[in-house]
C-alpha cells in the first residue's frame, strides 16, 4: 500500500526541517475566506475575500441550477463601520445592495445591471442594512465621519431613489446594530449600547412602531442593560420577537411573549457569539415552531433543532466542528461548515433528510490527509486553581520519523480579540507548522468565548495577566507531558493576540522566540490612537484611563524592555487603523537599541489583518525563517532571507 511505502522511506531529520507539501505558495494559491451568507428565493449568496485579488471581497451567487457567478466585479464589497465591518450587503428579489470599500457609499445592482450608487459622496459609512419594502428605503447603521472628534453612529433610512445620506431614525447613543423589521412591516427592533461597553458586555434591545411618516414611535426597552448582553434579535414568521441573552450566565435563546421575556431552552451552552462584526447569525426559523441553531457546548460547536413550543433541543449530527453564518428557510439550513480535515465550505442541509450538499469550498487545495494533524482538546491547570482550554495539534508528516530522543518545538498561538475564540476548522497555516515538525497549541485562554460569561469575564481587569498565564501554563503543561521541548517554545499572535505574545515574552522566561502580528506594545498609546468602537474597550480589560494609568504602564511590554531578551519578529500593515504601525515601530526601535535579535516586516496597503496573497506568503515564510535561525535548523525549502538585527 502507498502508506506502507511512505513509512519505509521515512527519514530522521531535525524538527523544522521536514519537507512539506503544505507550502506558503499552496496556501495562498487556492484559498479564499468565506463570509456573510444571504438567501433570496432559491438563490444563495455569500461573500469571498480573495488574497489572489489583493484581498478584494466579492459577492458570489449560486443559482438553483448550480451555476456559480460573481455579482460585483470589480467592486470590493466591504464596510468600515466599526473598522471590522460585516453586514456589507443584502439581497431582495435579485437586487443586491452593498457597501463599496473604496468610497463607502451604498450601491444597488439590479439583475443583469451594473452597480449604481444610492448615497452621495460623503465621509459616511453604512452597514447592517435591511429593506423596508413598504416605504421603499433601506434601514441601516450609519457612521458619520464628517465632523471633528469621534464618529457619530445612528440608525438611518436611506431612500432607494438615492441622492441623500439618510434620514436619522434613532440617535443619541454611541452604537447601534441589528435593525430588524417585523413580518407585517409595522415594528422595528434594534440593539444599542454606549461607552465603555462592548456589545458582549451590555446592550439594550428596543422595539418601536413605525409612524405614518416612517419615524419610530412608542419606543420600548425589551431586554438588556449595562451588564446584560443581547445578541441577534429576530422576528419569527408569526411576529414573535426572539433574541439571545445571558441572564443565566450563558447565551441562550429567549423570546418576548405577552409582554414577558422567557427562556426558550435553558442550557449551559453558548448560542451567541461576540459581535465583532455586523450580520453574525447563529439561529434562524424553519417555521414559527422550529428554530435551527448553532451552539457551543463543552467547547464543541454543534447544530440543533429547537422546538419553540416544547423548548426541546434535538442535536443534529454533522461532520463539522465549525459552523458559522447560519441562514435558515423552509426545509433548508445553509451555513459555513468546516472540520480539522475539511476546509470551510458553504453547505446546504435538507432538513427533511438531513442530507448535506457542499455548495462551494473555500479552498481547492488537495492535501493528502496523511499530512493533516487532527487537534486534541486540552484542559490544563492554570493560576488560582482554575483550568483553561486549548487545542493541541501534534507534528505529523509521513515522510519523517521523529528522533526518539528529541522533543518537538512547540508553537503556542494566542488568538485575537481578546473576546473571541479559536476554531478547529482546517487551517492550512496551522498545518504548515505541524507538517514541518512543530507542535501547535492553540489556546482559548480565560476571556475566550464559548465557555460561558464567567469564563469570558476572567479577563476583566486582568488583560495581560490571565491570558499570559494561560499561554505560559499551557506551554509548561505540554512540556510536563513530555510533548514539547522546553528550550524551543515559541509564541505567536495577531492584534490582541500580538499583545499577549509580547507580554508573555516580556513577563515570563518560558518562550525562546515570538512573532507579533500587528500587536499592541503600549496600552496607553492604544487608548489615544485607535478607532471609536474599541476606544473604551480597555476600561473593562484593564481599568479606567487615566485613573489607572500606572496599571497601563505596568501591563505594556514597551515599558519593560529590560525584561525582554527573547528574539521577536514583527509584522505590520502600514494602513492599520485599529493597531497603528507606531506600536510595532517603537518596539522594534527599543529592541534594536537593547541588542535583542529583532526583525520587522511592514506591508504597504495592508490594514488590520493581511488580505493580499503575496503578503500572507511572505509573512509565513519569514516567520519560519526566523525560527530556523533562532532554533538552529535548516529549512527544507529555499526561503527569501529576513534581516534579523542583533543576531
Amino acid at each position: 500500500m502507498e502508506g506502507d511505502n511512505r513509512m519505509s522511506d521515512t527519514q530522521i531529520v531535525p524538527d523544522g526541517s521536514w519537507k512539506s507539501p503544505i507550502t506558503s505558495d499552496l496556501i495562498v494559491a487556492g484559498t479564499v475566506s468565506l463570509g456573510q451568507i444571504e438567501l433570496d428565493g432559491e438563490d444563495v449568496y455569500w461573500s469571498e475575500s480573495r488574497p489572489s485579488e489583493g484581498g478584494r471581497n466579492v459577492i458570489v451567487r449560486r443559482s438553483p441550477d448550480g451555476q456559480i457567478s460573481d455579482i460585483t466585479p470589480p467592486f470590493n464589497v466591504r464596510t468600515r463601520v466599526h473598522e471590522y465591518g460585516g453586514g456589507a450587503f443584502f439581497v431582495s428579489n435579485g437586487t443586491v445592495y452593498f457597501s463599496n470599500y473604496a468610497d463607502q457609499r451604498l450601491y444597488r445592482q439590479e439583475p443583469g445591471g451594473e452597480p449604481e450608487a444610492i448615497t452621495p459622496e460623503a465621509d459616511m459609512r453604512y452597514a447592517d442594512g435591511v429593506l423596508d419594502h413598504s416605504r421603499r428605503r433601506i434601514i441601516c447603521v450609519r457612521e458619520d465621519h464628517t465632523g471633528a472628534g469621534e464618529a457619530v453612529n445612528t440608525l438611518v433610512a436611506v431612500n432607494l431613489k438615492g441622492g441623500d445620506t439618510g434620514v436619522v431614525l434613532l440617535s443619541g447613543n454611541d452604537f447601534y446594530s441589528t435593525p430588524r423589521i417585523s413580518p407585517d412591516g409595522t415594528r422595528l427592533a434594534w440593539l444599542t449600547w454606549n461607552h465603555p461597553n462592548m456589545p458582549w458586555d451590555g446592550t439594550e434591545l428596543w422595539v418601536g412602531e413605525f409612524a405614518d411618516d416612517g419615524s419610530i414611535r412608542d419606543r420600548k426597552l425589551v431586554a438588556g442593560g449595562q451588564e446584560e448582553s443581547i445578541f441577534q434579535p429576530e422576528w419569527s414568521p408569526d411576529g414573535t420577537l426572539y433574541f439571545i441573552a445571558e441572564y443565566t450566565g450563558w447565551w441562550n435563546i429567549y423570546r418576548l411573549r405577552d409582554g414577558q421575556v422567557e427562556n426558550v431552552c435553558e442550557m449551559e451552552a453558548e448560542f451567541g457569539v461576540p459581535q465583532w462584526q455586523f450580520g453574525a447569525a447563529t439561529y434562524g426559523f424553519e417555521s414559527a415552531q422550529t428554530i435551527i441553531c448553532r451552539y457551543v457546548e463543552g467547547g464543541a460547536t454543534k447544530l440543533g433543532w429547537l422546538d419553540t413550543r416544547k423548548g426541546l433541543l434535538v442535536p443534529i449530527e454533522t461532520p463539522y466542528t465549525y459552523i458559522g453564518h447560519l441562514k435558515v428557510k423552509k426545509g433548508q439550513a445553509i451555513f459555513i461548515g468546516g472540520s480539522p480535515t475539511q476546509s470551510a465550505s458553504v453547505v446546504r442541509m435538507d432538513l427533511a433528510t438531513m442530507h448535506i450538499e457542499v455548495l462551494h469550498k473555500s479552498s481547492t487545495l488537495a492535501i493528502d490527509p496523511a499530512y493533516l494533524s487532527v487537534p486534541e482538546h486540552i484542559e490544563f491547570p492554570t493560576e488560582n486553581g482554575q483550568t483553561a482550554h486549548a487545542f493541541y495539534y501534534p507534528p505529523i508528516n509521513p515522510g519523517y520519523t521523529p528522533d526518539g530522543e528529541e522533543l518537538h518545538p512547540l508553537l503556542v498561538i494566542s488568538h485575537g480579540g481578546p473576546t473571541s475564540s479559536t476554531s478547529t476548522v482546517l487551517a492550512p497555516n496551522t498545518q504548515f507548522w505541524t507538517s514541518r515538525g512543530f507542535g501547535v497549541l492553540d489556546v482559548n485562554y480565560g476571556g475566550s468565548t464559548g465557555y460561558g460569561r464567567a469564563y469570558r469575564q476572567r479577563l476583566n481587569g486582568q488583560w495581560g495577566v490571565v491570558d499570559v498565564n494561560d499561554c505560559v501554563n499551557g506551554a509548561l503543561y505540554m512540556v510536563k507531558q513530555g510533548r514539547a521541548d522546553k528550550n524551543r517554545l515559541a509564541i505567536r499572535g495577531g492584534s490582541a493576540g500580538g499583545y499577549t505574545t509580547l507580554c508573555a515574552l516580556t513577563f515570563s522566561d518560558v518562550f525562546s522566540a515570538g512573532a507579533s502580528y500587528y500587536g499592541i506594545a503600549d496600552l496607553s498609546i492604544f487608548v489615544h490612537d485607535t478607532h471609536k468602537f474599541e476606544s473604551r474597550y480597555l476600561e473593562r480589560l484593564v481599568g479606567p484611563y487615566p485613573e489607572k494609568e500606572e496599571l497601563y504602564r505596568e501591563r505594556s511590554a514597551l515599558n519593560h524592555i529590560d525584561r525582554l531578551s527573547a528574539p521577536v519578529i514583527f509584522f505590520q500593515g502600514l494602513e492599520d487603523k485599529v493597531v497603528p504601525p507606531n506600536q510595532a515601530e517603537i518596539m522594534v526601535a527599543a529592541l534594536r537599541e537593547k541588542g535583542v535579535p529583532v526583525a520587522y516586516l511592514p506591508f504597504e496597503g495592508e490594514q488590520h489583518g493581511f488580505r493580499r496573497a503575496e503578503n500572507i506568503k511572505r509573512s509565513l515564510d519569514a516567520e519560519l525563517y526566523f525560527y530556523s535561525r533562532i532554533f538552529g535548523f535548516e529549512t527544507a525549502d529555499e526561503i527569501e532571507p529576513v534581516q534579523i538585527e542583533n543576531l
